[in-house]
């Protein structure tokens, strides 16, 4: 214990920290200056130490505990010199030898809240001394932990190893595991001796390390399973005697131990499968008795109580207590052992078992009933997952089980739903009067795995007959009152909205009519929630003939919830009304005048809120796109949105940004008197905001809008200035401004849409600037911090390159003359940027076009290409793990390359990519037979070479290669309308690659085999299998 002699030091120290919780805000606020100051001055360390150590001091523990807390946050700042939070004086070496000392010395002092923070401060001056400058750190922490009869000693040394877990690097673990894995092996098993809080905390430390192990074992996995090896089995057989017994009710402590030999489970499953399957059966017996026991715990205490005792505590460390915690940790466990190719046999004869219990697990807490039955807000953020909690981490389990286990786990969670269901109907017949939770669940679980059961059904690898199933569900009790099961009536309402594909026309039609009502009725926020939900997905479907004559009467409603809604269901309303407005297409034009007020008010409300302001407008958006709306729904936005761009300096917050939204909006695919009105209203504003805004959503949104108006105007839109050159004068000085080196990258992100317009519906007019233009791109591209415009920008390069072909030699030239900082010209600079970022470039023609321009670049025998060295590949460190002290010593090397032998590979790696879209392809057809005939059968990650061996010839693979590419490019969310016009849209980048290696390999041999012997054997057995024709 420290010495109880106080100093003249300590003791001003101990009353401005007492000052600190003093209730003037005057007092508070002089101590806290006084404190800063002092801790610029030497010894201050020192003297915090003193008191956080010193236990005799006639002072409150509050006190004792801010010194702790406070000297972390001065070991932060002032300890290691270089660090980006350090700040002047530097604590000398003698004074860390005294804090160290001291904190060493209080490790096992009895109130746990100051232990910890002791602890803390322990740890972080650990980050930057243990070990080289703090030998003794770790046999001072063995020791204390091998000292039964020092409990308090073992919890400070065991919070502190737990806190310094999190910072072990490779190596240190394989010198210290093997010593004190046996040291925590005793703690864990002498129940008798140490009580459950210290058990979990020695369990936590396991986690740690085999956490850390795991993530050695991709480099060091022969030295790691050997580490593991010998220890393994007496874990697993403490794990068995720990999880025999079962779960008691309101017994938090013993939770929080299984949670941890949960985690450590999931760690041995994930990290070291080969060596855990040997010893699971030791395991499974009572792992399974926990999930039988958890089930009958939890019906008790959250399903049927009020609520969970314990939800929202946490022990003295943040550890939270609650059941709901358990279970979730439980769910995650098994999702481990399932997904994991060793064990899945292993549980394989217990997975209809699994499925039924799993089930039982997702009926609604009486503490959900209550917060859903008031808190739309909270049941629409559940149902979205957008919480976590037993019912989404059970969903998620039986999604695991569905793709591990093919076949035979999708029997098994249909046989088990129906056996819920059949025991609902009972527990209905026998006058229950929670009969529904059972039956919710159920549809609950089959819901979350419609896309699974659904595709099963589809590719008949099931016959179960799932539409008959769900309608039979969904019809046994529609004659229940939806004011009586409300959450009942709610899930049916969604379950039709997942399962209408195999739902008869008749029963959707039921449904979507029964939806209509209920927007209308007052029930419960849930009921109406499900019913948008199913509107929204039902309507598009419809007979436009069905819904024409409830339409009006339909959106009247939708209307008078909006006034209703919270913000978090608003997003519903406004879904279901776009839902509504498609599917009543030509009916639209008689709403247009009633519907489009209210929206564009709406969006005018909430254009500050980005989600709530973006489906307002997709609702205004779906108004233009009925036939015979846009125009009078221009008529009403611009008049709206006129003043607000011209005068942008007067308007509220996000106003201005919104309006340039809304405008964009309404250019995109406009025909042209549409755009031409815009002009007249907003064009000028639009420029002015572009050259003087220094906003960038307002800059981004009006960069958009220029472009749209090129896209939709065209040449047409140069005549339509106050004089011939005013709009191309105007359309310049926007690019100069959005170039500009010195404005934020934020501000220009989408230049490069706006000059691709430009380039593609101008191209005779910036001919003559093409020089200006590139200079000004070179510029504006070194100084971009994001690389995303970088990644624009190398879109305009590469579209240069094609509109020079077949002169592209005088285009290189041009970059060559182009200086550029740090790199010899522009051309060297460009391609370097290219070559590194052309595999983060999204979207299919922005693939397309970077791609075949850099093949084209390839094809031409420039001299200054050959000169270019660029980045290669990553050159692995042999030094394992990197820590933050091994980073910043030792950043990241790359090889480099020469140009030519890069651009080869990047094409290469591009033909994998279509490559791999063709075996994912048959992947999916055959993934369910494969998952019969073998659950551990490997599949092939890249089709190389070996596509031959399957029995497909060279030029069926091509064609299925072309065919990959065009289905691929359909999907693609990132092909905009405005780049369709673009010639260079219709590329099929496989059939492209194909031509050009061919040709390449046969016009450029020598070269070209010079260049393959730099690739990886992947790449070159990519290209191999195009030139086998």
């Amino acid at each position: 214990m420290a010495n109880a002699v106080v100093d003249d030091d300590q003791k001003w120290l101990l009353n401005c920290l007492s000052a600190t919780l003093d209730p003037n805000q005057e007092v508070r606020s002089f101590a806290e200056a006084s404190l800063n100051q002092a801790s610029l001055q030497p010894g201050f360390g020192g003297a915090l130490s003193k008191v956080a150590a010193n236990r005799e001091l006639p002072f409150a523990l509050t006190s004792f505990y801010l010194a702790a807390v406070l000297l972390k946050q001065f070991v932060k700042k002032h300890w290691q010199e270089g660090e980006e939070s350090f700040e002047h004086p530097a604590v000398s070496s003698d004074e860390k030898a005294v804090i160290r000392g001291l904190l060493l010395s209080s490790l096992d002092d009895s109130h746990r809240k100051i232990c910890t923070a002791i602890s803390m401060a322990i740890a972080s001056i650990a980050v930057y001394d243990w070990p080289e400058n703090w030998p003794d750190l770790l046999p001072f922490l063995l020791k204390l932990i091998n000292n039964p009869n020092d409990l308090n000693g073992v919890h400070g040394a065991l919070r502190c190893l737990a806190l310094l877990s999190g910072d072990l690097d490779d190596a240190m673990v394989p010198t210290l595991v093997p010593v004190l894995f046996p040291c925590l092996h005793a703690i864990v098993s002498s129940p008798q001796i140490y009580d459950k809080y210290l058990r979990t905390k020695a369990l936590s430390i396991v986690y740690g390390c085999i956490s850390l192990l795991g993530t050695m074992s991709g480099v060091y996995q022969a030295e790691t399973s050997a580490l593991m090896a010998p220890l393994l089995k007496p874990w697993m057989e403490q794990f068995h005697f720990i999880l025999e017994h079962p779960v008691q009710p309101e017994d938090p402590d013993d939770w929080g131990v299984r949670m941890e030999v949960l985690k450590c489970l999931n760690q041995f499953v994930q990290n070291f499968p080969s060596l855990t399957e040997s010893e699971f059966m030791i395991i499974m017996g009572p792992l399974w008795q926990t999930v039988v026991s958890s089930l009958k715990v939890y019906v008790q205490s959250s399903i049927e109580g009020a609520e969970d005792p314990y939800e929202g505590r946490y022990d003295s460390d943040g550890g939270e207590k609650s059941l709901d915690s358990f279970v979730i940790q439980l769910f995650e466990s098994l999702l481990t052992i399932v997904g994991s190719t060793k064990l899945v046999k292993a549980v394989a004869h217990n997975v209809r078992e699994l499925a039924y219990y799993t089930i039982a697990f997702l009926q609604m807490t009486e503490q959900q009933v209550h917060i859903w039955s008031t808190d739309a807000n909270q049941f629409v953020a559940d149902e979205d997952d957008v919480t976590y909690s037993c019912r989404v981490s059970g969903a998620l389990l039986l999604e695991e089980v569905a793709i591990c286990y093919g076949k035979q786990g999708i029997n098994a969670i249909i046989d088990a739903a129906k056996k819920r269901f059949s025991e609902s109907q009972q527990e209905k017949a026998s006058g229950s009067a929670v009969w529904w939770r059972m039956k919710e669940a159920t549809l609950f679980a089959l819901a979350s795995l419609s896309e699974q059961l659904l595709e099963a059904e589809v590719s008949g690898l099931t016959r179960v007959g799932l539409g008959n199933l769900i309608e039979q569900m969904l019809t046994e009790d529609v004659g229940s009152g939806v004011h009586e099961y409300p959450f009942l009536y709610a899930r049916i309402l969604s379950s039709v909205a997942k399962f209408s594909s195999v739902i008869s026309q008749g029963i959707r039609e039921h449904f979507l009519q029964a939806a209509v009502d209920i927007i209308g009725m007052n029930v419960a926020p849930p009921v109406k929630v499900s019913a948008c939900r199913a509107l929204s997905q039902l309507l598009p479907e419809v007979n436009k003939d069905i819904i024409r004559s409830k339409m009006e009467g339909l959106l009247s409603t939708l209307t008078d919830l909006l006034y209703q809604a919270s913000d978090e269901t608003l997003h519903l309303v406004l879904e279901t009304i776009q839902a509504a407005i498609k599917a009543g297409h030509e009916a639209s034009v008689s709403i247009e005048p009633i519907m489009s007020p209210i929206i564009l008010n709406l969006w005018g409300l909430h254009v500050s809120d980005p989600f709530i302001s973006i489906d307002a407008i997709e609702v205004l958006e779906a108004i233009k796109n009925a036939p015979g709306c846009i125009h009078p729904l221009a008529s009403r936005i611009f008049p709206f949105i006129g003043p607000i761009l011209i005068n942008p300096q007067r308007q509220p917050d996000g106003l201005v940004a919104g309006s340039l939204d809304l405008l964009n909006m309404l250019l995109k695919n406009a025909p042209s008197d549409v755009v031409r009105a815009a002009y007249d209203v907003c064009f000028d504003a639009v420029v002015r905001i572009v050259l003087q805004s220094d906003d960038h959503s307002e800059l981004q949104n009006a960069t958009e809008c220029l472009a749209s108006f090129i896209s939709g105007g065209r040449e047409e839109i140069l005549a339509w200035g106050v004089d011939s050159g005013f709009t191309m004068r105007s359309l310049l000085d926007a690019a100069s401004r959005l170039l500009n080196p010195d404005l934020e990258s934020s501000g220009s992100l989408f230049v490069g849409s706006y000059i691709l317009q430009l380039i593609l519906h101008l191209p005779s007019q910036m001919a003559q600037h093409i020089q200006d233009l590139v200079f000004a791109l070179v510029r504006r591209m070194q100084s971009a911090q994001i690389s995303g415009l970088k990644s624009s920008l190398l879109l305009i390069f590469a579209r240069l390159i094609h509109l020079s072909a077949p002169n592209i030699e005088q285009f290189i030239n041009l970059l060559i003359s182009i200086p550029a900082e740090g790199y010899e010209n522009a051309f060297s600079y460009v391609m370097s940027e290219w070559t590194k970022l052309q595999g983060e470039i999204l979207g299919s023609y922005q693939i397309k076009v970077t791609t075949s321009a850099l093949a084209l670049l390839l094809s031409t025998k420039h001299a200054e290409i050959a000169k270019v060295n660029v980045q290669g590949l990553l050159i692995k460190s042999d030094s394992g793990i990197t820590t933050r002290s091994k980073a910043k010593l030792a950043p990241d090397q790359w090889t480099l390359v020469p140009l030519p032998a890069k651009i080869l590979a990047l094409l290469a790696d591009e033909l994998i990519e279509i490559q791999e879209q063709v075996q994912a392809a048959e992947d999916e057809d055959s993934d369910w037979e494969e998952i019969e005939e073998d659950t551990e059968s490997d599949r092939s990650l890249l089709y190389s070479s070996a596509a031959v061996a399957l029995g497909r010839s060279t030029k069926e693979h091509i064609e299925a290669l072309a065919k990959a590419y065009c289905e691929n490019q359909e999907d693609d969310f990132e092909v905009e309308a405005l780049n369709v016009v673009d010639p260079l849209n219709e590329i099929n980048l496989a059939n492209y690659l194909v031509d050009f290696f061919v040709k390449f390999s046969h016009s450029e041999r020598q070269l070209f085999e010079n260049l393959c012997q730099s690739l990886t054997q992947a790449q070159r057995n990519a290209i191999q299998m195009v030139l086998n024709c």
